[in-house]
């Protein structure tokens, strides 16, 4: 699920608007233009967040001090993690040089997770992230940067750090984006208490911001007012981005698990057919257990069921893995002595230097041989070993003369 940002570029507008969503190939123009805003971003974000850092230590409340570390932690982590996505398109987008697969890959790498690093598995990468950070690196670049843009705006009115300068519209104008970013959000939220409850914390901001407007269109001092407010709606606009991130992740995990439920279990049928055959064609035959993972059930609603649902699934895959080579291996065998005999009975034909009296010897070895390989089921053992007295003959008579 790709979000529509609808931000400009600039300090003050925001994080720039990401070209394309996920499988959309990024052209050099859009991947430069992206590139070079997202850099003055970054340096700019950069900046304000050293200034939130010194006024947070500067604070003298120590209780507001330590109520601000875990989102200057997040803060940090996000931009830490934008930054580093930000050198991968770099090298990726190698100054203009991108041909059809550097286009696939700027657009992965722009709307893929920021917490699975391309080439490292999710889990390596959740171990290199502050476990405050672990939920907030869960979303692709763009929104890492919005998200980003909503905590620094909390920090800054939280901090007071807004010029005094700063017309009061200006401020009021974001705020309204936020709102009407939130609806949007709330729109794309499944059904349910949660999609209700932001729709209550909705009403309440604008609410809120209509009685500000008002207040201020009275001449009164609304900046008291408007810090509240600035936190409170990026603060549910971060909640939201993460929620839809989340909700993405628990789909495309149903997904996932869905389509290995189908994989595994055409896996399965087609290997009990194989056991079936190896138990027909061969003694002794390999006994081992071939899973039907239908016997799991449906892929369940509940994230967490799919989660537990996926673990199994690995463990199923585990299995008919072992079972496959294991009877495969069996029915090679058997394969593999009929190929040897016939091999070896070219060889005896094609040799000058085995006599009458060899070839006959030989001739018994080879019907036991064909008859033995020929018996269903094949008994293996016997096989291997009228097999290993065949060629050791045949060996010997033909380089007697060496």
């Amino acid at each position: 699920m790709s979000l529509d940002l609808g931000l400009t570029t600039g300090p003050s507008g925001g994080a720039p608007r990401a070209p394309g969503r996920l499988g959309v190939p990024v052209t050099a123009a859009e991947a430069l233009r992206y590139l070079t805003d997202l850099g003055l971003w970054i340096d700019d974000r950069r900046k304000q967040l050293d200034a939130i850092d010194q006024a947070a230590l500067n604070a003298p409340n120590q209780t507001d001090r330590d109520a601000l570390t875990h989102d200057m932690t997040v803060s940090m982590a996000l931009w830490k993690a934008i930054s580093d996505r930000y050198e991968l398109l770099r090298v990726t987008f190698d100054s203009g040089r991108v041909g059809a697969v550097q286009a696939e890959q700027l657009s992965t790498l722009i709307w893929g997770r920021l917490d699975v690093t391309p080439g490292a598995g999710r889990d390596a990468a959740r171990s290199r992230t502050p476990s405050a950070a672990e939920g907030a690196l869960a979303v692709s670049l763009p929104e890492a940067c919005r998200l980003s843009d909503a905590m620094t705006s909390s920090l800054r009115a939280r901090l007071a750090l807004e010029p005094s300068s700063l017309d009061i519209g200006i401020r009021v104008k974001a705020i309204r984006e936020g709102i009407e970013r939130i609806r949007d959000q709330i729109t794309l939220a499944p059904a349910g208490a949660a999609r209700d409850g932001a729709a209550r914390d909705l009403v309440g901001f604008e609410q809120r911001l209509f009685d500000v407007t008002e207040r201020a269109k009275r001449g009164g001092d609304v900046g008291g007012y408007l810090g509240p407010l600035e936190i409170d709606v990026a603060g549910k606009e971060r909640d939201l981005i993460v929620a839809a991130s989340r909700r993405h992740d628990d789909e495309r995990d149903a997904a996932t698990a869905r389509r290995l439920m189908t994989e595994l279990a055409a896996r399965g049928d087609a290997i009990r057919a194989m056991q079936t055959q190896c138990l027909e064609l061969v003694t002794p035959a390999p006994r081992l257990a071939v899973p039907d993972v239908r016997a799991l059930g449906s892929v369940p609603e509940d994230p967490a069921a799919v989660d537990a649902l996926l673990q199994r699934l690995a463990l199923v895959g585990r299995a008919l893995d072992q079972a496959h080579e294991t009877y495969a291996r069996a029915l090679t065998e058997r394969d593999e002595l009929v190929g040897l005999l016939g091999a070896l009975d070219a060889q005896a034909r094609a040799s000058a230097d085995i006599t009458a009296d060899e070839r006959a010897d030989l001739a018994p070895l080879k019907a036991q041989l064909e008859s033995t390989l020929a018996a269903k089921p094949t008994p293996l053992v016997r096989a291997r070993a009228l097999m290993a007295a065949y060629q050791s003959y045949l060996h010997a008579v033909t380089r007697k003369a060496l």
